[in-house]
């Protein structure tokens, strides 16, 4: 990424505070962006801001506390309360950009993050837009989905291993890390077909040797119990869904569900995995995104969403 398209910023959240990447637009719209689970904003959302800000839009692309570049301890450990403070706290922050019009601002996500959008659309005032793509949309769903893929060895393993990390987090000790993906078998957070794709989708080039593979293993523990598609049905603001029909990760159907039960909400479906909006229906992904985006947040009316199956939902 070319460091004068963008620079680096930092906002309170919490008693900590996070680290982003500001891109700075010309429309006078925003859009506050954050990545998957464990996944830190370089190989979460460069290509995507980049295409947002070649467009005209700022983009604030943050870190979790705990995660990449920002503050928080202990590391690699994700609470599901504190992101969604986080995000809160980042849209906060780019309102008070000079640039930036506080009325047209939209929130990005993908996988977990896609979920806390439906969490923020529904709760977060003043929201102008906001972006599911590939999002968790019910952790319960998900959780029994991916137990397919492992062993019922693996899986006592990992649950072991969250049980004893959430006891010594309690005592004070360091997390016990997972790796984010791991073969079918192997002791880690997820062997879902298109999970272990990851590192080819977002780090293709090796570029990030930076960002962490793991997380906390407690985290196993709460996922199942989380399930934020819940929340569409009280969206306050236009919800695009991006979701992909071989998702074997999030899955396709409950983000599909939480789609249909948002008040205003529009739904692209792309064939391929957790991934293919990072592979080869990026394009049309940041297309679909793009005219969502100029429609609802820029002023700028153009015409419907593209995709290969796109539709809007109003109830």
């Amino acid at each position: 990424m070319d460091a004068s398209l963008r620079a680096e910023v930092r906002f309170p959240s919490g008693n900590d505070t996070c680290a982003a990447w500001k891109y700075p637009g010309t429309n006078g719209a925003c859009v506050v962006m954050a990545a998957g689970y464990g996944v830190t904003k370089e190989p979460g959302t460069d290509r995507f801001a980049a295409a947002f800000r070649a467009a005209g839009y700022t983009v604030v692309a943050f870190d979790f506390r705990n995660f990449g570049g920002s503050g928080g301890r202990p590391r690699q450990v994700g609470r599901v309360s504190g992101q969604l403070d986080d995000f809160a706290a980042a849209v906060a922050f780019a309102r008070t950009l000079p640039e930036v019009d506080p009325d047209r601002i939209a929130v990005w996500g993908f996988s977990l993050a896609g979920g806390h959008v439906f969490r923020l659309a529904a709760a977060l005032p003043g929201l102008a837009a906001a972006i599911a793509q590939t999002p968790n949309a019910d952790g319960l769903a998900a959780t029994r989905n991916a137990g397919r893929y492992t062993t019922g060895r693996a899986l006592a393993r990992v649950t072991g291993r969250g049980v004893f990390d959430l006891l010594g987090g309690l005592a004070g000790r360091p997390p016990r890390l997972l790796p984010l993906t791991g073969a079918p078998g192997s002791v880690a957070m997820l062997s879902t077909p298109d999970a272990l794709g990851g590192d080819a989708a977002l780090d293709p080039d090796g570029a990030y040797a930076d960002w962490p593979r793991t997380i906390a293993a407690r985290a196993v523990l709460s996922l199942p119990a989380y399930r934020p598609g819940r929340a569409a049905a009280r969206a306050r603001c236009p919800l695009l869904v991006v979701v992909a029909d071989d998702d074997r990760t999030a899955l396709a159907g409950p983000a599909v569900a939480a789609a249909g039960r948002a008040p205003d909400a529009e739904l692209v479906r792309v064939p391929g995995g957790h991934y293919a909006p990072f592979l080869d229906q990026h394009d049309t992904v940041v297309a679909a995104e793009l005219s969502f985006l100029s429609r609802r947040v820029s002023g700028r009316p153009t015409g419907p969403a593209t995709g290969p199956t796109s539709g809007g939902h109003s109830g």
